[in-house]
């Protein structure tokens, strides 16, 4: 089945605290007919918006279209954290691309957090960008691995993170699983559909066209088709990442789409500093992680997922009550006003896809449950890509990711094996 339509309805938001607390506006046109410019873009999240934006201020004519509507996928509904770096930590990017490149790649990943405060400040205000994550550990061996890490980058790198003990979690985070931590003060977090929002808002201002409910059918060099008309283009992007429809083959044998789910409780009021006392965003060390932060109204926005199907479990809520209430026994019985579901992309190596896929045609996607910052990046470099200018696109496409074995055709069988095994480790705490 189409993944556009695997989990949700046709233009309709999912259930979800940012859904409720965002101003939405009214639908686009839809494309009917065909049109011309010089860029088109599939997919209206922060990739493509990105990328349409800056590719406008650079005096390019640039057509959008979104399938369902702006911010519908992942962009929306994420967890709404801006991390530090790439998936995987530098230590092993040095391992596979050289010292240099390692370099200049944490170097595009800090601009990348800059990028995105830049751009809510200027777009965006009401999503709130707010400073600060935690990384939580479980284990005594974790704890020992985060100390480490945070002492070698900033021996390397000059990037200083705030080493946690057991007790100075306790500070941060209530959580009772956690033997320690590290304290990201660089990194931070947001609303992102009312960034998503604003971005779009900025793009159209700087003179992009965004069709909404436009479903890319088909894309061929300098040609995008749809339903009811055809974009010819001097250069196409492809930015769908896990909501995207099987055509572009190349990217769907690298990139696969997996599930996550969040609950939003109800307002926690004077309880709130019981769970957070501090107002940071958190994720944990575990494969199938879990994510959480306060919302502006004190709600536990928290995050996970084990589910190893494409469609959507028929009971979402309580396998996510299960997970916060162990990390948070003080919650048992909480009250929950939202929950809600999401598709996004992964890769083999969790680093993204970042690709030339024909002579005028770029794609980028599975940011890997990394990406609120590093999206908005690669769009800008995207946009440098078609004016000509390539070099910073070229390092991030040369980030190592490879085809899922076998192809589209095997990712889903395989990510099957991969989760149940990592998730079993998860529980054995191995």
């Amino acid at each position: 089945m189409n993944p556009l339509y695997r989990n949700d309805a046709p233009g309709a938001f999912p259930p979800s605290y940012y859904a409720a607390t965002a101003e939405i506006g009214p639908e686009r046109p839809r494309l009917d007919g065909d049109i011309r410019a010089d860029v088109a873009v599939i997919g209206a999240g922060f990739t493509g918006l990105s990328a349409a934006l800056h590719a406008a201020r650079r005096g390019l004519s640039v057509v959008v279209v979104e399938a369902h509507r702006v911010g519908f996928g992942a962009s929306g509904r994420n967890g709404g954290q801006v991390g530090t770096g790439w998936r995987m930590d530098q230590r092993w990017l040095e391992a596979r691309t050289g010292a240099e490149a390692a370099r200049r790649l944490w170097d595009l990943s800090q601009e990348a957090k800059c990028l995105t405060r830049e751009m809510v400040a200027e777009f965006a205000p009401e999503a709130r960008y707010k400073p600060g994550v935690m990384q939580g550990e479980w284990t005594d061996k974790g704890v020992a691995e985060a100390r480490a890490y945070g002492d070698w980058l900033a021996e390397h790198y000059g990037y200083e993170t705030e080493f946690l003990d057991r007790e100075a979690v306790r500070e941060v985070c209530r959580a009772t699983v956690y033997r320690g931590g590290s304290l990201d003060w660089d990194a931070g977090h947001l609303h992102p559909l009312r960034y998503v929002l604003g971005l779009a808002k900025g793009a159209e201002a700087a003179g992009v066209k965004i069709f909404e409910r436009t479903e890319a059918t088909g894309i061929a060099e300098g040609e995008v088709r749809t339903a009811k008309g055809t974009i010819r283009a001097g250069h196409v992007v492809v930015a769908g990442n896990g909501y995207l429809p099987d055509i572009a083959p190349y990217v769907a044998a690298r990139v696969m789409p997996i599930n996550s789910f969040i609950a939003a409780t109800e307002p926690l009021g004077d309880r709130a500093k019981d769970v957070l006392p501090k107002d940071v965003a958190v994720a944990d060390d575990k494969f199938v992680v879990n994510y959480f932060r306060l919302s502006e109204d004190r709600r536990l926005l928290f995050g996970g997922r084990e589910t190893y199907g494409l469609g959507f479990p028929e009971d979402i809520l309580t396998a996510l009550r299960r997970r916060m209430e162990r990390l948070f026994p003080q919650l048992a019985g909480v009250g929950i006003d939202y929950h809600w579901g999401g598709t996004l992309g992964i890769t083999m190596s969790r680093m993204p896809m970042v690709a030339r896929i024909g002579p005028a045609t770029f794609a980028a996607g599975g940011f890997s449950g990394h990406g609120v910052a590093l999206t908005g990046l690669v769009g800008k470099i995207i946009a440098e890509a078609v004016a000509g200018q390539a070099g910073r696109f070229d390092l991030a496409a040369s980030l190592p990711v490879g085809r899922f074995p076998g192809g589209a055709a095997m990712r889903a069988p395989l990510l099957t094996l991969a989760m149940t095994w990592y998730s079993l480790r998860d529980r054995l705490g191995i």
